[in-house]
């Protein structure tokens, strides 16, 4: 007669309370490309882009610049800030969808180009929402006592895949990168995700095959943004437990001024404080999918727009169609 199996226990570490963003860096490529320079190549001008998207200029990667190099600039600005040494890094996430091959992926190269040695690392593509969904990836890592100090960079090379001469998305789509870092908490500064996506609307903007470039359905994701991404940012703001009345900052996903300005409405309408800072780094950065998140924060605490402790409202959205959105405070 054989015993009786006592059943296994599994034993977790205990987590943080929290989790904080404790550094923030950007980088954007030196090449500014201007409406009246896609005049050249297209047939557009400088009132139709900007009456349609708001952009004035945009920034284009060089050779060199690649989503690994300019992931790898940006993180290192965010490491210096947080007073940290690349080896204090345990986990490296990349949001990112225009790595050049996807495998192998970003990660691990950001990670062998600064310095960290052996991290958990993987990607995310989440499209323009990956950014979010890095930030969450991080804080639940972080409270579930896997990681300590979480490197989260949001890097693309979004002309690498636009056709040059198609005004839909030529006149959006740019470069760049962003990244924070994310470390343990006694206090909860990083607010719950609110996450989702809408698979009724799975082909509004994609790339067909290996080869194609971005294809993207603007009215479709216009009305879809301006009608349902709103909500998202007061649920957000809902499932942390701020009062509306209390966000400092508006950071949405840089997509067209048009939408971000439709979302602060639908947000200052529910609450928010009729003069709540927001981010409209879509101007002079066009649209850089991922990056866009912390590439705008950063530039506003460059420009003494934002301060740090303000509470930030980020909300994303892009292909899939994904959304995500969580309150954190600022660095």
């Amino acid at each position: 007669m054989s015993a009786t199996r006592i059943p296994t226990r599994i034993h977790r570490p205990a987590g943080r309370l929290g989790s904080r963003i404790s550094g923030l860096g950007h980088f954007r490529p030196d090449t500014v490309v201007t409406n009246d320079d896609l005049a050249q190549i297209m047939d557009t001008d400088d009132e139709w882009i900007r009456s349609r998207v708001g952009i004035a200029e945009r920034r284009f990667a060089g050779e060199d610049d690649t989503v690994i190099s300019m992931g790898a600039r940006a993180s290192a600005k965010a490491i210096a800030e947080a007073g940290i040494s690349p080896t204090d890094i345990d986990t490296v996430i990349v949001a990112t969808c225009t790595l050049e091959s996807p495998v192998p992926h970003a990660s691990t190269q950001i990670a062998g180009a600064l310095g960290i040695h052996a991290p958990g690392s993987f990607d995310i593509n989440a499209a323009c929402a990956g950014f979010c969904y890095g930030v969450a990836a991080a804080d639940q890592a972080i409270r579930a006592g896997t990681s300590s100090t979480v490197l989260v960079v949001g890097s693309e090379r979004l002309t690498a895949w636009t056709d040059p001469k198609d005004r839909a998305t030529a006149i959006i789509f740019a470069d760049g990168a962003g990244a924070v870092i994310v470390t343990g908490s006694e206090e909860s500064e990083i607010g719950p995700v609110v996450w989702g996506s809408d698979e009724t609307h799975i082909d509004a903007i994609r790339i067909d095959g290996r080869n194609g470039t971005f294809f993207q359905e603007g009215q479709t994701v216009f009305r879809w943004a301006t009608t349902k991404i709103g909500s998202v940012a007061i649920r957000a703001a809902q499932a942390a437990g701020v009062d509306l009345a209390d966000v400092d900052v508006l950071v949405t996903h840089q997509a067209n001024l048009r939408i971000i300005d439709a979302i602060a409405k639908k947000v200052i309408a529910a609450g928010a404080r009729p003069e709540l800072k927001v981010a409209r780094d879509i101007v002079t950065s066009g649209n850089t999918s991922s990056a866009s998140i912390p590439l705008a924060l950063d530039r506003m605490r460059a420009a003494g727009e934002v301060s740090s402790g303000d509470v930030v409202l980020s909300v994303a959205f892009g292909a899939g169609l994904t959304y995500a959105g969580q309150v954190f405070l600022c660095p």
